[in-house]
Formats: structure tokens, C-alpha cells, sequence
């Protein structure tokens, strides 16, 4: 998804400062390292979306002056960037700040970079990413490294037996626990925050995906769609309707 479609999403991207469900405390401060600026644009967006506190630089350089002033809980470090490495930032910064959780962020994902940046790193995330997942993953790091008191706990979302909680990404039908993985979260959470409208599959794509251009006989929507009818139907009557032709919505 490109910062401007982002911009434009209708629906509660657009009204997310009004939605702040009595909450005044930001759940983090995240420092974002990347050098490709669409990149950064739209890491940032999602993250201040959910009320984190960002900052963002382009180079080591400019890291570790804004490190240094600000002084965040989290490091969102790309492991390519134009005057270093971001594995060499990340331990100049944890030397710095011990508390400071360190997430990398990197198209490499063979084992060894793996385990490399887990040495001394809380996460590691290969690209192309799903922006709700990067979220997800910087939200449960400060979990781990941060006391659950300067944690503010964020009002679930609800839609009919449906309950999101935003803080643990955790999930419930009619009371009863469901697993789902980051994309299925994703998807639902989507469709619960557009409530009763039919969502077109295109906006799906968009903003759950970050698709911009698929090819029409792409199924990848309708699948992960059966996905959550096989967990969520169990526990209950069909809850997510079908507009043929159009899209997706919830009963």
C-alpha cells in the first residue's frame, strides 16, 4: 500500500485521531529506520494509527542523534541502510539503552541472518511484510520488555458475540477463545471495524494485504475468508456475509 492510498482509505484510518476511546497515553515511543521513504511513510502511519509515538530516520547517522534526544522504547531497524549496517546500529543502540527492544526489518531471511540479529534482537521481520503484522510484533515486544503498568490497555473492538482485543490480539466468540493467525486478525478486524458495509475484495486487498495490482483470478481473499468461517462458525451461526461479485461484510 503506497502512503497516499493509505491517506485515503476511507473508513477509520482516516478518522483514527477521533477514535481514541478515552485513551491519552501513547502505548510506545517507536524509532523507525528506513531509508526508502514510501517505507517508512506508511510504517509510520500504521503504527501512530495505533497510537504509538514515531520518529523516523534514514541513515545511521541520523538513528543515533534521534535516539540519543528522544530516547524511544523501541527500534524498528531496516538491516540495509545507505551508511551502515542496521544489525551494527541495533547493537551501538542496545549499548546505549539496554531496555531498548530492537526489532530488525530486512528482505534476508536465511537462517543465519535469523539467528545473527535474534542474538542480541527481541524480533525479526522479512519483507514484504503485512503492516498489521509489523504492528503486532512491536506491540508484543514492548509487552515483553516494558512493566504491563505503562502498558495503557486499549477498549476492545466488538461486533455482535465478536470481541477484539487490541492490546493482546486476542480473540473471542460468544466468550469462547479463537486462534487466528496475524493475517486472519488482520482481515476480521477489518471487516469488524467497517461493522455492517460490504467491504469491495479490492480494499481488502489493499489494506490487508498491501496489493496493489493482482491478477482477477486471485483467490487469496476468498481463502483466507474460509479460513475464518471454519473458526468462527463453530462457535456459532455464519457471521461474515458474501455480496457476490462485490465483496465481504459481517451479518
Amino acid at each position: 500500500m503506497t502512503l497516499k492510498e493509505l491517506q485515503s482509505e476511507p473508513g477509520p484510518v482516516v478518522s483514527a485521531r477521533a477514535d481514541t476511546g478515552g485513551m491519552t497515553t501513547a502505548p510506545g515511543t517507536v524509532l523507525v529506520v528506513e531509508d526508502e521513504v514510501s517505507i517508512a511513510d506508511v510504517l509510520a502511519i500504521a503504527l501512530r494509527y495505533h497510537r504509538f509515538e514515531v520518529m523516523t530516520a534514514g541513515t545511521v547517522r541520523e538513528a543515533l542523534t534521534l535516539a540519543e534526544r528522544t530516547r524511544p522504547d523501541a527500534a524498528l531497524l531496516d538491516v540495509m541502510l545507505p551508511d551502515g549496517d542496521g544489525r551494527a546500529l541495533g547493537r551501538e543502540l542496545r549499548e546505549r539503552r539496554p531496555d531498548l527492544a530492537l526489532v530488525f526489518l530486512t528482505a534476508r531471511d536465511s537462517p543465519a541472518e535469523i539467528v545473527g540479529a535474534l542474538g542480541f534482537g527481541d524480533d525479526y521481520i522479512t519483507k514484504p511484510f503485512n503492516i498489521d503484522e509489523v504492528v503486532a510484533r512491536v506491540a508484543a515486544v514492548l509487552r515483553r520488555t516494558r512493566p504491563a503498568d505503562v502498558l495503557p490497555q486499549r477498549p476492545p473492538l466488538r461486533y455482535g458475540d465478536l470481541e477484539l482485543d487490541e492490546t493482546t490480539y486476542c480473540v473471542h466468540r460468544a466468550g469462547k477463545s479463537v486462534e487466528l493467525t496475524p493475517t486472519e486478525y488482520a482481515l476480521l478486524r477489518f471487516l469488524v471495524r467497517n461493522g455492517g458495509r460490504i467491504v469491495p475484495k479490492e480494499q481488502l486487498l489493499r489494506h490487508v494485504w498491501q496489493y496493489e495490482h493482482l491478477p482477477p483470478e486471485s483467490t487469496v481473499v476468498e481463502t483466507y475468508i474460509s479460513y475464518l468461517r471454519r473458526k468462527l462458525d463453530t462457535l456459532g451461526p455464519p457471521v461474515i456475509t458474501t455480496r457476490r461479485g462485490v465483496g465481504y461484510g459481517l451479518a
